[in-house]
């Protein structure tokens, strides 16, 4: 599976860029959004709702514009319709991720497991299970997820 990743990352290296912009798609990147992804569909359903939350977190995590953003999703979205393991996903953002960066990831995942008003065992189980394969601790993890729910509490 990482080899695939790694195919549809140079394919996207070799495209002509658009506009100004010469961003390429990183593995890492791919492999982020393919667990925000999962962790939207989870319990079955991956809305409007979900979508632009995802949306909205990728193109402020990776400094994106939405154009690049839209086509980040839109990989991360056939990554996970070909995939069925989250390992070749955590070990990407493992080997790329500082450990702090991993615990945002985390944050990124509650907050799109939150983004429907309700969390979903299924959501709950998948955070904790990529919490494990990214090597980050339950305290980190139960600390991203209380900022998550605190920065939705914000927005409404």
């Amino acid at each position: 599976m990482l080899e695939r990743i790694k195919a549809f990352v140079s394919k996207w290296e070799t495209c002509a860029p658009r506009g100004n912009d010469v961003r390429a798609i990183e593995e890492y990147q791919v492999a982020a959004a393919a667990l925000l992804v999962e962790a939207a569909r989870m319990d079955d359903t991956f809305d409007s709702g979900e979508r632009a939350t995802i949306l909205n977190l990728l193109t402020g995590r990776f400094a994106l514009t939405a154009e690049e953003g839209e086509d980040l999703l839109d990989a991360a979205e056939e990554e996970v319709a070909q995939s069925n393991q989250l390992y070749g996903f955590t070990k990407a953002v493992k080997d790329a991720f500082t450990n702090e960066q991993r615990v945002e990831l985390l944050e990124m995942l509650w907050e799109v497991a939150y983004s429907d008003g309700e969390l979903h065992d299924y959501e709950a189980s998948l955070i904790r299970r990529v919490t494990g394969l990214l090597h980050v601790s339950d305290r980190d993890s139960g600390a991203a997820r209380k900022r998550a729910l605190e920065k939705l509490a914000l927005k409404t």
